[in-house]
């Protein structure tokens, strides 16, 4: 299935966006896509509001509707027809594929239940590791979920075979473990 596209116009030509299709299993990856197209529009604002004294002008709200329509299958589509700002079709588009908050939250105790137990395995690359670490984190995160990139950090360096032991402790004692990005204990 080919990906919707809207041909932008750019100063020095145009750029081409192929919109992402939801589906039931993409939605974390999915809103992150749209929240960047929404914002490289500039109609993010019809979502997420900095000041809401002042409302969203109507051609903003409806390029944003628009862009989401783009971007889901028709039966959702459908359960969206009554939705009249961009802003309540995203929440509900959230909500349907996130669901309720019980669920939600049951599922954030799930992951980070995940991530805790989460150990590197002897024959996997420090590469491999951090990626799986990483999907994990970014879906606890996208439910809303604040996790720090210290905890994760020294998360990472917990997980680690005792092979890797002085280096971990290295960079324990010589590193800001409170200022370290997954990137840079990665790197090190």
């Amino acid at each position: 299935m080919e990906a919707n596209k809207e041909v932008v116009k750019w100063k020095n030509g145009s750029i081409e966006l192929s919109y992402p299709m939801l589906t039931r299993s993409n939605y974390t990856a999915w809103a992150l896509k749209m929240k960047v197209f929404l914002k490289a529009q500039g109609v993010w604002c019809a979502i997420e509001q900095k000041d809401t004294k002042t409302p969203v002008d109507d051609k903003t709200d409806k390029v944003a509707l628009a862009m989401i329509y783009q971007g889901i299958p028709e039966e959702t589509l459908l359960s969206l027809a009554e939705k009249e700002t961009a802003k309540d079709a995203w929440e509900a588009i959230k909500t349907l594929y996130q669901g309720a908050d019980r669920a939600k939250q049951a599922k954030i105790q799930s992951l980070k239940s995940e991530f805790e137990a989460m150990s590197m395995k002897e024959d996997e690359s420090i590469d491999e590791f951090h990626m799986k670490m990483n999907g994990v984190i970014t879906n606890i995160r996208a439910l809303g979920e604040t996790m720090s990139e210290s905890y994760t950090v020294k998360k990472l360096l917990r997980a680690v075979p005792s092979k890797f032991l002085q280096i971990t402790s290295a960079i324990e004692q010589f590193g800001d473990l409170e200022n370290m990005t997954m990137e840079e204990a990665v790197g090190s």
